[in-house]
């Protein structure tokens, strides 16, 4: 294997607001920063300089006929005019290395602490958000990077420019001096203009993209209950609305545009008017209004450069705005006094956003406690012990299978949440409240599977969450129990064969299996599994229910399901009713006394879940 290459630490982001964001984004990488200004504030002024010596060629050569001067001051141009090209490739060059890092710092700060605050986020941010944070807004962030560069250039030439000016003529470089900030105070409206527009725009995209995926990743259920159309006129609303949005932003952008060429296009034109005008008068010599002109065409440069980084740093802030509220996210307070945040979770379990958890608040920030003086969490119990939720009145007995029937599917999940601990709640472990119990503790020992969770791309071997040292037989069990060892057997490389995301190219049930089978894979002390066998026949769901008691056996495991074939194999099958247990006892038993669960069962858990 080739040698690991180690991965820099992005750092910590600075959050307090967009403009201390992008602070933070220069402050990453200074030593580049500053040669990125040295270079673009070289390149500025030294397009001053050619009008300098075009204008001594015209005063010195062409005027006297000295044909050595004029040669000499021609070679002087394209010697300076080989140095602008140098200076202007590393310019560039740097300028590109900082966008760059600026994207892939933002980018890995945003993928860590998503991967790290869980399962609060499907429940604040919607994933049409994220895809456009992710996307644009940090494109848009690293472009206002080029202020550090060409910006600071621009203003030290444009003093630069004034103070040779005033050496010609005072009244030109008072010019120069009072029109720039007018330029600035004319576009000044449309770029406060544009930020209100962008604000609002960037939000419904981010919704509209939310909405497509839902959209998409429903299509067969919309159209097997005819709500295709319905949800295709509902989109199509919605894009015409953003399109309207788009117009807005569009029709300020193009104001910017024009103003960033039409007005400092004038601006030369009055400097240039009146530069002849003195001329004429004899205030100032050909060669001198040759190299005014030069100053002032090259002053454009600059000018553009301020108002295209204002247009830039306009859209950067709503970006980094967006950024930030993104990084700001925090869990609900799930950790208790005594935890501790790992870096790293499981890899099997619940979808991947659960089974990631919250980012420690860093010093500064709301809610940060030094580690040294958080009080110690009450121990978690040394060996298997009942969960018990005193919402519910569900006890989860140590060491035995529960089957939890429930009528409503909100109800199980949020069962689901509070016995895994990714909600504040009262549930209590040996007597030990859930809540308090170190929180990398209860992430080792309590898996919560949802029988949807997420699917990643790699090989069937990485996506079980098998690692290198895993043994194929260990692997082999957990696919027996799952009953998905025809799914390796029907790849080409088995274990080794790559799947895409979401593993489109398997089918609902064989996807359902090895998330099974991943779950199982892990041996958690705990293991809680929701609906696992909906999206299988009848047949495998017997063989799964028989083999899970099986492999399970004197450890705790909980079925949230209404299937009778999974119930029949548990120990204790607790009916839960209006979110309250309202029956215990064998499956048979309820059954036959119980009437609520007997027509809950008989339904079969694929239509009570549906």
């Amino acid at each position: 294997m080739p040698p690991q290459i180690p991965h820099p630490d992005p750092g910590t982001p600075d959050t307090r607001g967009p403009m201390r964001y992008l602070w933070w984004l220069v402050r990453c990488q200074p030593w580049r920063v500053l040669r990125g200004s040295l270079l673009g504030t070289a390149w500025m002024i030294g397009l001053s300089a050619r009008p300098y010596l075009i204008a001594r060629a015209v005063d010195d050569g062409l005027r006297t006929g000295d044909t050595r001067a004029l040669a000499l001051w021609v070679a002087a141009i394209v010697v300076a005019g080989v140095g602008l090209s140098y200076l202007g490739i590393m310019r560039h060059r740097t300028m590109t290395f900082i966008r760059e890092d600026a994207k892939a710092r933002s980018a890995e700060v945003l993928l860590r602490h998503l991967s790290r605050i869980g399962a609060v986020l499907p429940r604040r941010v919607g994933a049409g958000e994220v895809s456009t944070i992710g996307g644009s807004d940090i494109d848009w962030t690293a472009q206002v990077l080029t202020l550090t560069g060409p910006g600071v250039g621009a203003v030290v030439a444009y003093g630069v420019i004034a103070v040779v000016l005033w050496s010609i003529s005072p009244m030109l470089a008072l010019c120069v001096l009072v029109g720039v900030p007018v330029v600035g105070l004319v576009v000044g409206p449309l770029l406060r203009r544009l930020e209100r527009a962008e604000s609002v725009y960037r939000r419904q995209q981010g919704a509209l993209t939310a909405r497509s995926g839902d959209i998409v990743a429903g299509l067969r259920v919309l159209a097997g209950v005819g709500g295709r159309d319905l949800f295709a006129r509902r989109y199509a609303a919605r894009s015409q609305e953003l399109r309207a949005e788009g117009y807005r932003v569009g029709a300020v952008n193009s104001w910017i545009d024009a103003a960033t060429v039409a007005i400092p296009g004038l601006f030369l034109a009055a400097v240039v008017w009146l530069t002849a005008r003195m001329a004429v008068t004899g205030d100032v010599t050909i060669g001198e209004l040759v190299a005014v002109y030069g100053y002032v065409a090259t002053l454009i440069v600059p000018v553009w450069f301020l108002l295209e980084g204002s247009h830039q740093l306009i859209r950067g802030r709503v970006a980094a705005r967006r950024i930030a509220d993104l990084l700001n996210v925090t869990p609900d307070d799930v950790g208790g006094p005594g935890r501790r945040w790992p870096d790293q979770t499981p890899e099997a379990g619940r979808s991947e956003a659960r089974r990631s958890e919250a980012r420690q608040p860093e010093a500064g920030r709301p809610g940060f406690v030094p580690e040294a003086r958080r009080p110690p969490g009450p121990a978690a119990p040394d060996g298997p012990a009942d969960l018990h939720d005193p919402v519910t009145g569900l006890t989860v007995r140590a060491g035995w299978l529960t089957g939890v029937a429930v009528d409503d599917p909100a109800t199980a999940v949020a069962l689901a949440d509070r016995l895994g601990r990714y909600v504040v709640s009262g549930v209590t472990w040996g007597g030990v409240p859930l809540r308090d119990v170190a929180l990398d503790e209860v992430r080792a020992r309590i898996l919560v599977a949802d029988h949807d969770s997420y699917l990643f791309a790699g090989t069937l071997r990485d996506i079980l969450g098998a690692g290198a040292d895993d043994d194929d037989e260990r692997i082999g069990a957990a696919l027996r129990t799952a009953s998905a060892q025809d799914v390796v057997d029907s790849l080409p490389a088995g274990l080794d064969t790559p799947i895409d995301a979401r593993a489109r190219t398997l089918s609902g049930g064989q996807r359902q299996r090895l998330r099974l089978a991943r779950a199982l894979h892990r041996e958690p002390e705990v293991l809680i599994l929701i609906d696992p066998t909906s999206a299988v026949d009848a047949h495998t769901e017997a063989r799964i229910a028989e083999r899970l008691r099986t492999a399970r056996a004197g450890r705790t495991t909980v079925l949230i399901a209404t299937s009778p074939l999974l119930l029949g194999r548990a120990d204790l099958v607790a009916h839960l009713s209006a979110g309250r247990v309202t029956g215990t006892g064998s499956h048979t038993d309820l059954f036959d006394s119980d009437p609520a669960y007997r027509h809950l069962v008989a339904r079969g858990s694929e239509e009570a879940y549906r």
